[in-house]
């Protein structure tokens, strides 16, 4: 028997997963997945942003012909 009442030997408990370093400052694999997810959907914003732009620029550019014809 363990000299700690509430902590008797055998008792409870369980074996804990050895985590990583990582893992312990909370930066375990589920994180990554996160991660992955939001540089995707950044990825897609900004491609979606320079669209517009290069449709912006192509627009007026089109107008700036027109006008100097």
């Amino acid at each position: 028997m363990s000299k700690n009442i509430n902590n008797p030997v055998g008792m409870g408990g369980g074996k804990r997963k050895k985590l990583s370093r990582a893992e312990r400052q909370n930066n375990g694999p589920h994180r990554n997945l996160d991660r992955q997810g939001a540089a995707d959907q950044k990825a897609e914003l900004v491609r979606k942003m320079r669209e517009k732009t290069g449709a912006a620029q192509g627009a007026e550019q089109a107008s700036d012909d027109t006008a100097q014809s």
